[in-house]
């Protein structure tokens, strides 16, 4: 095995430990009788305890294996550090249907440098499933077995499968435009937050397009769906790992 091979091995044995304790404090509190959420906004922006108690977890474990690196966080912000490697965590993607019961939210959690992200994970932890991509992965582990992710090569908006999170995209110009899109495909879906992302890594989704992103929120997504030979960029083809508009492709054509 080399140096490399080595450092891959250790990156993602931490980057899942860092799943496996997410999973373990959102599980907790899914589908829970007494959850409660806060606003973080005037706009309804929810936050629950699982939110914060899910961080704060990864935060301590990064802590303790990799003290040297930076960490940008949904709940907690930013913390700087030295080694130019970020960890790029988002407890709950889609905490509106965390507090609502659907299994559609997940835990994302990426491995950045200056130039983006160089692996991610998508994890939904009551389905238990979890997509891995990025460093020698490209891969969904579940229940249901192990498989290899690839985008489903789909080339023809005609034939394609579109989602994305909100029916009202962004600004009524950005809404305009997804509805442009909308119009030429086959099958529009709504309301998936990060899952969406994760199926068009296993070749069931060909479309994603977003507006409004954190970097938080589109980091891992990015490293898996390219591992499984997609392309993520923004509405104007540059790079979205800094969050904003995003668009998510089976393949370049589309």
């Amino acid at each position: 095995m080399t140096d490399g091979d080595t450092e891959n091995v250790e990156l993602w044995s931490v980057a899942e430990r860092l799943a496996d304790a997410a999973r373990e404090e959102t599980l907790r509190h899914f589908r829970a009788r007494n959850l409660t959420a806060e606003s973080k906004s005037e706009h309804f922006d929810p936050v629950t305890i699982a939110d914060r108690n899910a961080e704060s977890s990864m935060r301590a474990i990064l802590g303790e294996l990799r003290p040297e690196d930076g960490i940008l966080g949904e709940e907690f912000g930013p913390k700087q550090g030295v080694s130019g490697l970020t960890w790029v965590l988002d407890p709950i993607d889609g905490t509106r249907g965390f507090i609502s019961g659907t299994p559609t939210w997940g835990v994302l959690i990426a491995l950045a440098d200056v130039d983006g992200p160089i692996l991610g994970l998508i994890d939904q932890p009551y389905i238990g499933e979890r997509f891995m991509g990025g460093r020698g992965r490209a891969v969904l582990e579940g229940p249901h077995g192990n498989r290899r992710l690839s985008a489903s090569g789909t080339t023809s908006l005609a034939d394609a499968t579109l989602f994305t999170t909100f029916p009202e995209v962004g600004t009524s110009a950005e809404a305009a435009a997804f509805r442009r899109v909308s119009s030429k495909v086959q099958l529009t879906r709504y309301g998936c937050d990060c899952y969406a992302y994760a199926l068009l890594a296993a070749g069931q989704v060909d479309l994603v397009i977003e507006a409004g992103l954190e970097a938080y929120d589109i980091q891992a997504p990015i490293a898996v769906i390219e591992a499984a030979g997609g392309i993520v960029s923004d509405w104007e083809g540059r790079p979205a790992h800094d969050g904003g508009r995003a668009l998510a492709a089976a393949t370049p054509e589309l």
